[in-house]
């Protein structure tokens, strides 16, 4: 058996997403300033830089001002926003809204494609001294008693009973002085992180949603580039959280999606079929038109704000973007948070590395900077605004107008409002569930599952062990099916979970069907279950989704 390849580094940055690779691009500037050689490294999942990475994207500028001044001269932007609209959809009409409000109010942002803008930033991170790794997935965290020490990466060439192939190689153990966890939403070390020193304590449980989307070559210049839609209503009911958003793209690209947060109660609450019906609203049917679909992705979002942002320092670990949290609901933003975040994590690396210390306490500061900075005073302002929506839309709508004037404060001026996890607002509803309409498949205007996937780009080979890993399968036989009507059917946007479960007599009998290979690494599944009992882990290094263009 080949022995594991060790590596030693100053700092390992964990996920090439705009968080860390902002950490990095700082860090390599501060030592340069000092004449001081770091070793930085960032291992990224996807076979390139910015394969896995999926946002809306209307991007606020804030953080890359500070950190790349002359930004505008190189970055792959699509388009500065160009105008603002806000619709609340009834099932046939449109109403648009007479003012657009503050958080939607879009000038002087810029319309962007993650994906562009993340394998950018990776070649200035190596220009400012970090070394940047794609196809290497972080595995599991190494300690040293409760001390985070590095992390070893993923296998290559086991096959599905976890047995080596001819190609196999054993993955690397990477030693760093601090760890910095910038995986994205639910990502698996800072899930590994956040159960072994509690890093929740404290804290108001973490809510998410689900984005789904697609990008659409019209035919003609109808939608201009730069121009940003939001809407409200059609197809949710009023007791699900969640809207679509609609941007004009550079190329005559549209970007159209739906969000759906992961805090529904009905079992069978469906993100991606969600995003087909709304392309069949009479006003978004006429936009498409005569265009193409031409790309799909999904992706987790964590809504809960400031009070649900986990501990994000530890002997030898910080935690950045969205791992940490950092996202603003209220404006449907996040990259400018993420990359500020990963800034404020490199002046504190700095200072650790300066005082050779690594220590929990060494590393708090990295609160401290947050408190102090413009991100911390943003994310107090929409500290509650996902939580009023658990009383249905017009509450939440209510509650958000209250906070602009309230600076943030919930309902009767409270600071703070009580949210719970998403999966514990699922109502047991029996074998059979109130339906939830479905679209209807014309593979010209509306996809299934199988045909988005495809468009994702997703690959994954076959005989490898599954990275989607259930705990008991008996839970979703016994109980599951029971109870909830097994939603794991319904809440993965890549038709991953077949559960293919029969009754006789009394009980039920068959087996889970788990089709990893369609996965593209939104972990709703991790997120959503109600049982908890799925854990998503990556897959061999570079597989998964190719994002180009989201």
């Amino acid at each position: 058996m080949p022995e594991r390849d060790r590596l030693e580094v100053d700092v390992l940055f964990v996920g090439a997403g705009p968080a860390s690779l902002a950490g990095a691009i700082r860090l390599g500037q501060l030592a340069q300033e000092a004449g001081r050689a770091l070793e930085i490294l960032v291992i990224e999942k996807g076979g390139e830089v910015g394969h896995h990475g999926l946002s809306g994207a209307v991007m606020d500028p804030r953080a890359l001002d500070e950190l790349l001044p002359n930004w505008r001269e190189s970055a792959p932007v699509e388009s500065a926003v160009t105008s603002d609209e806000l619709w609340f959809l009834t099932s046939r009409a449109k109403i648009k809204a007479p003012f657009t409000p503050p958080p939607l109010r879009n000038h002087g942002k810029y319309v962007a494609s993650l994906q562009k803008i993340c394998k950018w930033l990776g070649e200035v991170a190596e220009e400012s001294g970090a070394q940047v790794f794609p196809a290497f997935p972080g595995q599991e965290l190494l300690w040293h008693d409760n001390r985070v020490v590095g992390v070893r990466t993923g296998d290559k060439g086991l096959d599905h009973n976890g047995q080596p192939k001819s190609n196999y190689e054993p993955g690397a153990d990477i030693i760093a002085k601090v760890v910095v966890l910038g995986e994205g939403p639910r990502g698996t070390l800072a899930k590994q992180a956040s159960c072994r020193l509690n890093l929740y304590a404290e804290r108001e449980p973490q809510v998410y949603a689900a984005g789904v989307k697609e990008l659409w070559q019209l035919p003609d210049d109808r939608f201009k580039a730069g121009a940003v839609i939001h809407t409200l209503g059609y197809p949710l009911p009023t007791e699900t959280f969640g809207g679509g958003f609609i941007y004009g793209m550079a190329g005559n690209v549209l970007d159209i999606g739906f969000v759906t947060g992961l805090d529904y109660e009905n079992p069978t609450t469906d993100p991606h079929n969600e995003l087909q019906r709304y392309k069949e609203h009479p006003a978004i049917r006429k936009m498409l038109e005569g265009a193409t679909m031409i790309r799909y992705g999904a992706k987790a979002i964590p809504e809960g704000g400031l009070f649900a942002m986990p501990r994000a320092y530890a002997d030898g670990l910080l935690l950045v973007g969205d791992s940490a949290g950092f996202l603003n609901g209220m404006r449907l933003k996040g990259i400018h948070l993420g990359m500020k975040s990963g800034m404020l994590a490199a002046e504190t690396l700095w200072e650790a590395l300066q005082a050779d210390r690594y220590d929990s306490a060494t590393l708090a500061s990295f609160e401290r900077r947050f408190k102090e900075s413009w991100a911390y005073e943003e994310l107090r302002t929409a500290r509650n605004f996902h939580q009023a929506f658990h009383g249905g839309m017009w509450a939440g709508l209510l509650n958000a107008g209250l906070s602009t004037i309230a600076g943030g404060a919930g309902f009767g001026f409270i600071d703070k409002l009580r949210g719970e996890p998403g999966y514990a607002r699922m109502k047991k509803m029996g074998f059979e569930p109130p339906q939830t309409p479905r679209a209807k498949i014309d593979n010209v205007l509306t996809f299934d599952r199988l045909t988005d996937v495809y468009k994702s780009g997703t690959m994954h080979d076959e005989n490898q062990p599954s990275h989607l890993i259930v705990s008991d399968t008996n839970i979703c036989r016994d109980r599951c099916t029971r109870e909830y009507g097994n939603p794991c059917e319904y809440f993965c946007p890549a038709a991953v979970y077949e559960p293919m479960f029969e009754p006789v007599g009394e009980r039920f009998e068959g087996r889970l069907q788990i089709n990893f290979t369609n996965c593209v690494h939104c972990k709703t599944c991790d997120i959503a279950d109600p049982y908890q009992i799925i854990t998503w882990v990556p897959p061999q290094g570079g597989e998964g989704p190719v994002y180009l263009g989201m």
